[in-house]
């Protein structure tokens, strides 16, 4: 089903380490720890505070030298720090619970970014998609993950249907262009701040939903995760770097202008150019997804994971049922 992770990335682990991944600095008594985080794609809004932090200082004020790295390979946001490669990796709540699961990565999830999920499933306007029901009789296109199939066929049993009243379609990573081209009707698997505006941007008038409104559990989108050896053994390192973190939403959510154009002052121009107007509107999406009213930016609760967890396990993903509390923990509580 999914490939052996840490079989086929380990080679890779010292390469990428030898290209940032830097230690504490030692000279002086004044200087940095470093710490190291290993994003989940190259810098968007979505990364706003990170990067406020690192420019305010924030960082530097608990004695922590940010030092980002952006992943080699789709899995490094797990595997670096499950190798003790890296301090923190930036990854996703449902492949972290099968992974370490399945694979028996040592890892943990130190916080939440993203206190619900950012994936849509996103149509033309004109084709009338307006939630599942509407996906009966279409082409759905997807990125042929088995979590993606499992979202609709869960949505369409949720509204009564069965797994075959819709084809899936695997278009690749090209969800936008497989969505305003028309070879489908919908894609699953876009993010509400990326692809909604962007196509947006682009004169696009689309309809999209998530897939929690028919029966998919609540995820949190991007979980912060570092080695079970280091959340045991340097838990005030990784709390320094939460604490840094928390301080710098707190500036973006008051300063989103300034908080933006730090952020473009880091894009990476060559491999990911960010356009203002998308990321303005990313960002405003975001702040409110990042914390709500109940639940502060990087906290969460082991029940929304372990809702996942028996949603995996009933989807047949999980090969069996799991307790995932120990998965999380919240150091800033501590």
């Amino acid at each position: 089903m999914r490939k052996k992770i840490f079989a086929m990335i380990l080679a890779g682990l010292m390469a990428f380490g030898a290209a940032g991944c830097g230690g504490a600095r030692k000279e002086g008594s004044d200087a940095l720890e470093d710490v190291t985080v290993v994003l989940d794609w190259y810098p968007n809004a979505v990364h706003s505070f990170l990067y406020v932090a690192q420019e305010k200082g924030y960082f530097a004020e608990v004695g922590l030298n940010l030092v980002v790295n952006f992943p080699a390979n789709v899995n490094d946001g797990i595997s670096m720090p499950a190798a003790g490669k890296a301090d923190v990796g930036m990854y996703y709540l449902r492949d972290t619970i099968l992974t370490s699961q399945e694979e028996n990565v040592p890892i943990v999830s130190i916080g939440a970014v993203l206190q619900c999920a950012a994936n849509v499933v996103i149509a033309l306007e004109d084709t009338g998609i307006k939630g599942a029901p509407d996906l009966v009789g279409k082409k759905v296109g997807y990125s042929a993950t088995a979590i993606s199939e499992a979202e609709v066929r869960s949505m369409l049993e949720y509204c009564g249907y069965g797994p075959d009243d819709c084809e899936l379609v695997d278009v690749g990573f090209d969800l936008m262009t497989a969505t305003t081209t028309g070879q489908v009707d919908a894609t699953t698997g876009s993010m509400v701040n990326h692809e909604v505006p962007q196509l947006e941007e682009q004169g696009f008038k689309i309809n999209y939903f998530s897939p929690t409104e028919f029966g998919v559990p609540q995820s949190y989108e991007l979980v912060f995760l570092a080695g079970e050896d280091a959340v045991k053994n340097n838990p005030e390192k990784l709390q320094r770097f939460l604490r840094a973190c928390r301080k710098g939403f707190e500036f973006t959510k008051e300063n989103p202008e300034e908080a933006l154009q730090i952020l473009l002052s880091h894009q990476n121009a060559e491999n990911f150019p960010l356009s203002e107007t998308v990321e303005r509107k990313s960002l405003e999406m975001l702040l409110p997804m990042m914390e709500t009213e109940n639940a502060p930016f990087l906290s969460q609760d082991v029940a929304v994971w372990q809702a996942n967890a028996d949603w995996l396990y009933e989807e047949g993903i999980l090969s069996q049922q799991a307790d995932v509390s120990g998965l999380v923990v919240n150091l800033l509580d501590e």
